[in-house]
């Protein structure tokens, strides 16, 4: 599956929509400020913004990066005030594309070296050719998490410079995969580990949360509604600019928020204690990460519904280049 979102045919330049595109663009200039504090505020011991009226100095810091995110997003469409919504669009869309496209490899390498990590260590080989204290760090989530796991997600990113695929059909294949060999292994071979269904867990919590911010763009979403498949693509813009607004912008800032608040918040402590299951040594290595999958989850499905608010406005206002998602190729 190729991400399909190229400029061609979008025009460049369209009807001035400052109003919607400053939202849109601070929108995104905030989330990358609240994740830079959330770094911030967890890993370096920083106050949030609220601190500011306890007399915390450290709290200036939080508010200044957001100001600054919405002052550059606000000079940003001043600066370019005859960009039409379409190019807009497109370039979050390509710029998530790359994000969702670069955490599918990294997920990718980390199950198939996790799991041979923890084959060699459940079954002992590590102690044929490793010191005692190099075999103890393997046993370590935070040694693995650290020198294993992030060296293979930044090689992820790296990965999803240099590709146009966005992998989901081959993730499918390998938890298809990664299923039969636990048959194969149960029943003919009668061997069963506890990594085993861990890495399709792993997969498959990747696959439904990654995909869902490009299946947003390709509309492939259920519609609890039988009255918007009649409509014209005026009327379907402004239900879908309401909906954006009003539903899912904020429900993807609430999983932002909760995920993202305090050192004990539902993501945050897992990552921060490179929690593992309660398999232990057995498992893989990899429930922080299925924590962090919510915090990708939100941000990517942010991200594209200020992708799908421009396309929307833009259908409202019925500017060229509509894209009908009825004829995009399965």
């Amino acid at each position: 599956m190729s991400d399909r979102g190229d400029a061609a045919g979008i025009e460049r330049h369209g009807p001035p929509a400052p109003v919607t595109r400053i939202i849109g663009w601070s929108m995104l200039g905030v989330l990358a400020a609240f994740l830079i504090n959330n770094v911030l505020i967890v890993g370096f011991g920083f106050t949030g913004p609220e601190g500011i009226l306890a007399g915390r100095s450290t709290s200036i810091v939080p508010i200044l990066l957001y100001a600054i995110a919405i002052a550059i997003s606000v000079y940003y469409v001043l600066r370019t005030p005859d960009t039409s919504l379409r190019w807009d669009a497109n370039r979050i869309h390509m710029a998530n594309i790359y994000i969702i496209r670069s955490f599918f490899f990294a997920v990718l390498f980390v199950g198939i070296a996790d799991i041979i990590v923890s084959f060699m260590r459940v079954e002992g080989f590590f102690d044929l050719f490793l010191s005692l204290e190099n075999v103890r760090n393997f046993e370590r989530p935070s040694f693995v998490g650290m020198y294993v796991h992030f060296p293979l997600v930044i090689l992820g990113f790296i990965v999803g410079a240099f590709t146009r695929t966005l992998g989901f059909s081959w993730l499918a294949l390998l938890i298809i995969i990664a299923e039969l060999s636990i048959v194969i292994t149960r029943f003919v071979f009668s061997y069963e580990q506890a990594f085993m269904g861990d890495l399709v867990r792993y997969w498959y919590s990747a696959l439904f949360l990654f995909a869902s911010a490009y299946t947003l763009y390709d509309e492939g979403h259920v519609r609890v509604d039988v009255l918007y498949a009649g409509f014209r693509a005026k009327k379907k813009g402004l239900y879908n600019v309401f909906g954006a607004l009003l539903l899912g912008i904020p429900t993807s800032w609430v999983i932002l928020i909760a995920g993202f608040g305090g050192k004990q918040s539902i993501i945050n402590s897992p990552v921060m204690n490179f929690e593992v299951t309660q398999t232990g040594s057995i498992g893989l290595y990899i429930k922080y990460q299925m924590a962090a999958f919510l915090g990708i989850f939100a941000a990517t499905m942010l991200i594209q519904f200020i992708s799908f608010l421009f396309e929307a406005v833009a259908d409202y206002r019925e500017e060229p280049g509509h894209r009908d998602t009825s004829l995009v190729e399965q």
